[in-house]
């Protein structure tokens, strides 16, 4: 890349909004959907992309904070700035699936340290009407609990387990509050982060297989009791993501949006999101026919991410050009 291309580059790179850890939250998202359905090369594929964009994100979140305070404050404070926190998750569930328990108890760590900061300044800002990002307190904080059950799991430390399980319930809450703020308006109007609102059920469902899984002999986290909630809420969370998808869905034919915008990997997320939540409830319940559904809604997933990914392209290449961006903050 010559000297104009990568001043062009550094140029869009900073102008990039604080939701851009959705990008690492999708990639990484359907990368374990792969895994799972043993689509090994894809996965490995998309793995590596998440990793380039989660490195490019922490490396510019660590520069903005130690050269444009106020900036960072500032950003700090938007909904958007939870992604940091639920990309570096996401991406250490993927390290963990990998077998790589070192780096994804790095990961794990990272996003502990980041998410009490994150929340309380994002949760302080927040009102009446919100979009679809309000609903990222929920997604951030399931995130951290995915990763900790996941772990859990393969360390046999139930410590960790029952922090998880913690959080699990904390995001439930806060995907009330969210939802009390959420702006209903935005099924008709919203440019892509409206899909947060199933998006969240589907990781807290996630969260709650995670839980579910992490169990075994050796531990004996829950009691028949605790386990029977548990699956109970999971399979009720799993099936009011998958109502929402459906009023999203029809809500996207009934009122197109054709325009492109970078708030469509908020989109992706939450399809990667469900399609990974259909395979690990199917496991941890035992009800094997959702692998089906599970796999139909992973690959819609890699084609919703195949689009975007086109779009961002589209959209770097008409920035670089001399093309000013409106696209949203």
């Amino acid at each position: 890349m010559s000297d104009t291309g990568v001043s062009r580059f550094r140029a869009w790179w900073a102008q990039r909004p604080p939701a851009a850890g959705a990008v690492v939250m999708a990639t990484a998202i359907v990368s374990v959907g792969l895994l799972v359905t043993g689509y090994e090369v894809l996965s490995r594929i998309a793995f590596a992309v998440a990793c380039a964009f989660w490195l490019g994100l922490a490396a510019d979140f660590a520069v903005r904070l130690l050269r444009d305070r106020r900036r960072w404050l500032t950003e700090a404070g938007t909904p958007g700035a939870l992604t940091a926190t639920a990309a570096t998750a996401v991406l250490g569930t993927r390290f963990s699936a990998a077998g790589w328990q070192t780096v994804a108890e790095a990961l794990l760590a990272a996003a502990a340290v980041l998410w009490p900061g994150l929340l309380v300044r994002v949760v302080r800002n927040w009102q009446g009407r919100m979009p679809g990002t309000v609903f990222l307190g929920c997604v951030a904080t399931q995130s951290v609990a995915v990763l900790a059950a996941t772990i859990a799991g393969a360390e046999a430390a139930a410590w960790l387990a029952h922090t998880a399980l913690v959080l699990f319930w904390f995001g439930l809450v806060l995907y009330g509050f969210a939802l009390a703020r959420f702006e209903w308006r935005q099924l008709i109007i919203g440019a892509g982060d409206h899909w947060i609102v199933g998006g969240a059920l589907a990781v807290s469902a996630l969260a709650g297989s995670k839980l579910i899984a992490a169990d075994s002999a050796r531990l004996y986290l829950w009691n028949s009791d605790d386990r029977g909630v548990l699956r109970a809420v999971t399979v009720a969370l799993l099936v009011l993501d998958v109502a929402w998808c459906v009023v999203l869905v029809a809500a996207e034919v009934a009122w197109p949006r054709p325009h492109f915008d970078v708030r469509r990997w908020s989109t992706v997320f939450p399809l990667g999101m469900t399609a990974a939540t259909m395979l690990s409830v199917g496991t941890a319940v035992d009800v094997s026919w959702l692998r089906t559904p599970g796999e139909v809604v992973l690959w819609i997933a890699v084609a919703a991410w195949l689009v975007v990914a086109a779009g961002t392209v589209r959209l770097y290449l008409a920035a670089t050009s001399g093309v000013t961006s409106t696209g949203p903050r």
